[in-house]
């Protein structure tokens, strides 16, 4: 992913990260695989019919909304514990604690996430609008 960030396009091809990074096309297929499941970069076809891999600029962005998800998959996983322990048992309160945390965290981070995406678009240099 930095290697991508690194280029003035934020693109390259299997065989250009192989080359930069002196790795096998397995480790490059392999880490795509993941950024990608990540939504960290995306791949399209070029007019030679290779694979590129693109960072995008909104890709912090993404990231952040991605993992705002996940947290609600561990708030949906705590209460439904909860429900299971009974509201009364000392672990059932534990878990409702977690999923209230997490639950604020979440939407703080969304918040904030969405106020400064354009931060992301900005020019160096250039103050953006003020998102918060």
């Amino acid at each position: 992913m930095a290697c991508l960030y690194l280029t003035d396009t934020g693109s390259l091809t299997a065989s250009e990260l192989v080359q930069r990074l002196g790795v096998s096309p397995a480790s490059i297929s392999k880490a795509i695989t993941f950024l990608e499941g990540q939504g960290l970069v995306r791949r399209e076809r070029d007019e030679r019919r290779r694979e590129r891999y693109f960072v995008d600029d909104d890709v912090w962005y993404q990231a952040t909304i991605a993992s705002a998800r996940a947290n609600a998959q561990i708030i949906e996983t705590a209460r439904q514990g909860v429900s299971i322990l009974g509201p009364d048992t000392p672990a059932a309160n534990r878990l409702e604690n977690i999923a209230r945390f997490m639950d604020f965290v979440s939407e703080g981070i969304t918040r904030a996430a969405e106020q400064a995406r354009a931060v992301l678009h900005t020019k160096p240099g250039t103050p953006p609008d003020d998102p918060l």
